[in-house]
């Protein structure tokens, strides 16, 4: 009877540390891209700057990347990695103090990743996963925020373009903006389909990968 229990507590505590951390988050929609087409890994410019063409149509904010934060967390059969992003840049326009007639625009220098596994940062930089050396950024543009009244004030749902490897898909997911007297800040929990961006490496046979990652995303801007 011990060893039963023993046993049990046992088989409770592994399948604890297995859980898939995505398994209760909101699930971005992805699509098909609002600007250009999607691209293959193989043939998508080294370089992209969503800056490159932007022009606020209000009031353009800052993301203060010090107070600020881009962190994901994959899993595999056996366990978790918590991670995230060191360096990016991001834009807020704010036209009227209304999300919803607002933008955010953001991006990631992809070599600043980061987790908690030293061996694991550095594989996220290899082919396998980001191929940082092809494509140092990743990038994100929203052309589409609308009020979540179910939810509650403050609660949005955010459609726009992410790139990642080099592959643009149209992500909806929801958020919470807040915009205050001074400032203004975006957060969201959700998850995406790696493979949906070209990130198809399985890991090993015993040990395998699972396509979801959860995307956490802290934004604050001050107002000038």
């Amino acid at each position: 009877m011990k060893l039963t229990a023993i046993t049990l507590l046992s088989l409770a505590a592994l399948m604890s540390a297995c859980a898939d951390p995505a398994a209760n988050k909101p699930k971005a929609q992805t699509s098909a891209p609002a600007t250009n087409a999607a691209t293959k890994p193989d043939t998508a410019p080294a370089t992209t700057n969503v800056f490159a063409d932007f022009k606020a149509k209000g009031t353009e904010l800052n993301v203060d990347a010090s107070a600020s934060k881009i962190e994901f967390t994959g899993s595999k059969v056996t366990g978790k990695h918590d991670g995230g992003f060191k360096e990016f840049k991001g834009i807020i326009d704010l036209v009227g103090d209304k999300a919803e007639d607002s933008r955010v625009l953001f991006e990631i220098e992809m070599k600043s990743v980061f987790t908690d596994a030293d061996g694991l940062t550095k594989h996220l930089q290899t082919g396998d996963f980001f191929e940082v050396e092809k494509f140092p950024k990743a990038s994100f543009v929203s052309n589409k925020i609308v009020a979540d009244a179910a939810k509650g004030a403050g609660n949005f749902t955010v459609t726009g373009d992410l790139e990642i490897r080099g592959v643009k898909r149209s992500v909806t997911f929801p958020a919470k903006i807040t915009i205050g007297s001074g400032d203004v800040a975006v957060e969201s929990e959700f998850s995406i389909n790696r493979k949906d961006f070209g990130i198809v490496y399985a890991g090993k046979a015993d040990d395998l990968i699972r396509d979801d990652v959860v995307l956490r995303l802290n934004l604050k801007a001050a107002k000038k």
